[in-house]
């Protein structure tokens, strides 16, 4: 089989077979494939697109291109959770205590953040002491004893993956449905959990900019997921502004602390409890998702969910203390006020911008080689909806150093104040097998 064959194929928008996907992954992880040929072939998906099938394909073969995990020696239903990414996103730290209380096991690998802020795993070296290393065993029976871990990708999890993700970043073929979808759910897969819950971002501070495209890149993602015998639900949730109050490392932990102990910020804790309904319905610990909520906010008002947390905190080398004492994180040196230009109400906050105005603190890594300073970000006290006058505090900025006028002036930028109170955008859009849009959701008894 000559490859430029099977590139002519796709070119054409022809199917392509399961061998021919399966030797162009097998191919180009050994070097087989040249990068000429391999990126003609991902230009000719991102204008021909790919079948389901296709999709799926793509998504085994890559999977299975590296170590795959095996979870069978934990007890009971693995069910995982993927975000598509966003500014303040901490509901992986809340998630997985929160999921392990109600008796689902969340055996969880991440990875390290390339952007405005740090990955899963910078947050949680965020803690002192806090280790991601684990041995499989380790692993295994961290999650057996407690019913949670979260660590570091081996790094030889879906290496044809990482390999033409490196590949589409410099052919400019990374903003392609069949490709995203299949590149997420490799990592999914290969990560070993029977069930896999899926957040996809729409909005300003998203990958995805519109609903129809977040649709779309769901739609894939639970099509992949289900013909590869995962159950696979998703969600679109709202990213036009930052989730939460904190953007930035050691803060953000602290925001899941806080969340856990059922103080967090509104959006944050909605989204975790209707993450986690869903969680424990496809864990088998709840038959609807209504249920699920239920459950999981009773976990987080007991504080059981929290000393999961503590819990996994020590049994990965960290201090577990800082939980009940923040002063135990790094602490930045200088702090900055932001305040509102004008009176009136909050009606836009561009994610992306506030996003960038962390990174260029150190919360995040504008290259892979950066290092994250873990004390500093950005803090809103202002959210769309809410009323400022002129004057007054809307966000305060941690820095290591008083030269931080830059950030001040993007922070502002971000934010537009105008004359009449809007409504902010829905949380979540709900995305089902069945159907999107429905609006069944399940809200604080409290509302």
């Amino acid at each position: 089989m000559r490859f430029v064959d099977t590139l002519e194929k796709k070119r054409n928008g022809e199917p392509l077979t399961t061998e021919e996907i399966e030797a162009f992954v097998q191919g180009y992880t050994e070097g087989t494939i040249p990068d000429y040929q391999a990126s003609a072939f991902l230009m000719a998906i991102y204008f021909q697109g790919m079948t389901p099938r296709e999709q799926g394909d793509l998504t085994q073969a890559m999977a299975r291109s590296g170590d795959v995990l095996d979870l069978s020696l934990i007890d009971g239903v693995k069910v995982d959770k993927h975000s598509t990414g966003g500014v303040g996103d901490t509901t992986t730290l809340i998630l997985v205590p929160l999921v392990a209380a109600c008796g689902v096991p969340v055996a969880k690998m991440s990875g390290r953040g390339l952007g405005h802020t740090g990955g899963t795993l910078d947050k949680l070296e965020a803690i002192p002491g806090f280790h991601i290393e684990r041995t499989e065993r380790e692993f295994i029976e961290q999650v057996n004893t407690i019913g949670a871990a979260v660590i570091g990708q081996t790094g030889n999890l879906a290496p044809a993956d990482k390999k033409l993700y490196a590949l589409r970043d410099v052919t400019a073929t990374v903003n392609s449905i069949p490709l995203i979808a299949s590149s997420i759910m490799s990592k999914k897969i290969a990560s070993g959990a029977d069930a896999i819950v899926l957040d996809v971002k729409v909005g300003d501070g998203a990958f995805m900019k519109t609903k129809e495209e977040a649709e779309e890149l769901a739609r894939a993602m639970v099509a992949i997921g289900e013909a590869v015998g995962r159950h696979t639900s998703a969600v679109l949730s709202n990213m036009d502004e930052p989730l939460g109050r904190a953007v930035g490392n050691a803060l953000e932990v602290q925001e899941a602390i806080e969340t856990l102990r059922g103080e967090g910020p509104a959006d944050l804790t909605e989204l975790s409890i209707q993450l986690g309904g869903r969680m424990l319905v496809a864990g088998q610990r709840a038959n609807t998702v209504e249920e699920g909520c239920l459950r999981i906010r009773e976990a987080m008002e007991s504080g059981r969910a929290l000393d999961v947390f503590r819990q996994m905190i020590e049994a990965q080398g960290g201090d577990a203390s800082v939980v009940d004492d923040f002063s135990l994180f790094a602490q930045a040196d200088y702090e900055e006020d932001v305040l509102a230009q004008r009176d009136g109400y909050v009606t836009h906050i561009v994610a992306n911008e506030i996003g960038l105005a962390s990174m260029k603190l150190g919360a995040g890594r504008a290259t892979k080689d950066d290092q994250i300073d873990p004390a500093v970000g950005i803090v809103l006290h202002k959210k769309v909806g809410d009323a400022v006058r002129q004057g007054e505090l809307i966000a305060t900025v941690y820095a290591q150093s008083q030269h931080v006028a830059p950030s001040v002036a993007q922070i502002e930028q971000a934010y537009t104040i105008g004359d009449e109170r809007i409504e902010p955008k829905p949380l979540l859009y709900l995305f089902e097998k069945e159907q999107i849009g429905n609006e069944l959701d399940c809200k604080d008894s409290n509302d």
